[in-house]
């Protein structure tokens, strides 16, 4: 007899693979998901592009009020002017030294800019003549109301101011009939934002020509001081 040969396949009928071996290869077979963008219609595309426009608009418009209000509130240095000034009194005496006589008449002008009202303690005035102090003036507080403007008359009246090396000059310059002074105008006080009381201080450096003919400043020019 033969020798019977024995295969190691499996038995007839049976599957190659079983099911468990079959599920195991599989689920190791590689899965792929493909993400398309989400498709807008043609209008709705056109409604974002409108709102998206309305939001920019908006956002520009708030954008632009808090910067005005904030220039607006921003408080800011009172104006100071001379807008008239006036000679009344010129005497020179020679005994017992050269000096020099002088009454001005000025009416300053106080300009409020700020959107609340200020309270100003004192304005000083200092008049000088080619770089030679003549005299202080300083007048009394009072009150101006937003974007208001008030008007301070002072009177500057000095004896015996030695002038010896500007007496020539002065003379050239009244025969002239033209005199330039040079003014600083100094102003104290506070600034009454809401419930607050802000401190105030300005400076203003001048320089007024006057005529002595009829009293009246032909040019000034203002700077503040730095």
């Amino acid at each position: 007899m033969s020798p019977t040969k024995h295969s190691d396949g499996p038995p007839a009928g049976q599957p190659l693979l079983s099911e468990s071996e079959s599920q195991s290869s599989y689920s190791q077979t590689p899965q792929y998901v493909v993400v398309l963008p989400a498709y807008l219609p043609p209008y709705r595309q056109r409604l974002l592009r409108k709102l998206h426009r309305r939001r920019l608009i908006c956002f520009s418009a708030v954008f632009l009020f808090l910067i005005s209000a904030a220039y607006l509130v921003w408080p800011s240095d009172p104006e100071l002017s001379v807008v008239r000034m006036s000679l009344n009194r010129l005497h020179f005496h020679t005994r017992p030294k050269i000096s020099l006589d002088v009454t001005l008449d000025l009416r300053l002008k106080v300009r409020n800019r700020d959107v609340y009202s200020m309270d100003y303690e004192s304005l000083l005035v200092a008049v000088g003549y080619r770089g030679e102090s003549l005299g202080n003036i300083t007048s009394e507080g009072g009150h101006i109301r937003a974007r208001g403007s008030s008007y301070v008359n002072a009177t500057l009246d000095v004896d015996g101011v030695e002038m010896l090396s500007d007496v020539i000059l002065l003379l050239e310059d009244l025969a002239a009939g033209s005199i330039t002074f040079d003014t600083v105008s100094e102003i104290g006080g506070k600034l009454g934002l809401f419930f607050f009381e802000l401190p105030l201080k300005a400076k203003i450096l001048c320089e007024v020509i006057v005529n002595t003919r009829n009293s009246t400043i032909t040019r000034q020019n203002c700077y503040p001081e730095i």
